[in-house]
């Protein structure tokens, strides 16, 4: 994936975040921090969680944050935790994020962490990325491989979407999916975005 496609996919979903008028984010899989580096500076944001399962990744955006200022700094917290398991998971946040996490996790554990986002923390909006699998041949990826060997699975446009439909109507939400870092009249883009907002109420 080249530096143009991700940096594609950071704009889309921090245009996301900035649209849903959230102050608190929580960003699932944060990794290295790439989309959490930018919200720092997002003045509407009052506080930012990011979780990892990998501590080296959390050093490195720790040290990465130590360049920041201090003061949009101060209201970003690191926690070492999984996002299947919702009792580790802090509450209360207006947005949660999944940028190409999904992707990672064994098909059979997708159901824990829809219990999980959707069900026990339900956040007003819910923003996932997951790789275009449509795209895969455009990019030379050949068809009995994974863009990458930690992928577990990866979906086309019509599958993404059909699960997405099913994650929003299980749990009282509204999803619109998108292409993302491109628009291919038969592939559509590289990534595929969901944004989910919780119903009214509900």
């Amino acid at each position: 994936m080249t530096t143009w496609l991700h940096d594609q996919r950071l704009d889309a979903v921090h245009d996301a975040v900035r649209a849903s008028g959230a102050r608190t984010v929580l960003d699932l899989g944060c990794g290295d921090g790439d989309l959490l580096a930018r919200l720092v500076h997002e003045p509407q944001i009052e506080r930012i969680v990011g979780i990892d399962l990998s501590l080296e990744a959390l050093r490195r955006l720790r040290r990465r944050l130590g360049g920041v200022d201090e003061q949009a700094a101060a209201h970003v917290d690191l926690v070492h935790g999984s996002m299947t398991e919702p009792e580790a998971l802090p509450a209360g946040f207006d947005c949660a994020i999944l940028i190409e996490t999904i992707e990672h996790i064994d098909p059979e554990r997708l159901s824990a962490v829809e219990r999980s986002v959707f069900g026990v923390m339900r956040p007003a909006t819910v923003v996932i990325t997951t790789p275009n699998a449509d795209f895969n041949q455009l990019l030379g990826v050949p068809s009995h491989r994974f863009r990458r060997p930690d992928h577990r699975f990866e979906w086309g446009r019509e599958k993404f979407r059909r699960w997405a439909q099913g994650v929003a109507e299980r749990n009282g939400y509204g999803v619109a999916c998108s292409d993302l870092a491109g628009s291919h009249p038969g592939y559509g883009g590289a990534s595929q975005m969901a944004v989910f907002e919780r119903r009214w109420g509900l």
